[in-house]
């Protein structure tokens, strides 16, 4: 099975996640989001396995340049319909091998999964 690293080509993470599963030998697409779009049942999917708190990337400039009543009140409905409007507020990457998901680059933490 193919796993699908989904995020942004210019991200660094994801540069450096795709140069990893590269090296490794770890066969693999590629979904940009930013192009592509994110449907609503699969980022719901992320939020119920990791959290909202993990999946929605509050250290990002598009995150913080929201007004304060989009940050407000924060639950995991609110976070999804953000994240569906502007993808660039998804933590990247995201790795879906199939029966999990891995949020974010840790090269130790592929390694423990893919190989």
């Amino acid at each position: 099975m193919t796993l699908t690293l989904y995020g942004i080509p210019n991200c660094d993470t994801v540069k450096k996640a795709r140069v990893w599963l590269d090296q490794h030998g770890v066969a693999h697409s590629f979904h940009d989001y930013k192009k592509a779009g994110i449907d609503r049942p699969r980022l719901e999917a992320w939020v119920a396995e990791h959290g909202w708190e993990t999946v929605l990337n509050r250290a990002g400039t598009t995150f913080r340049a929201l007004p304060a009543a989009d940050k407000a009140d924060l639950d995991a409905d609110k976070a999804v319909a953000l994240m569906l409007a502007q993808p660039s507020m998804i933590k990247r990457p995201v790795l879906d091998t199939g029966d999990r998901t891995l949020v974010g680059f840790k090269p130790e933490r592929y390694a423990s999964v893919l190989t």
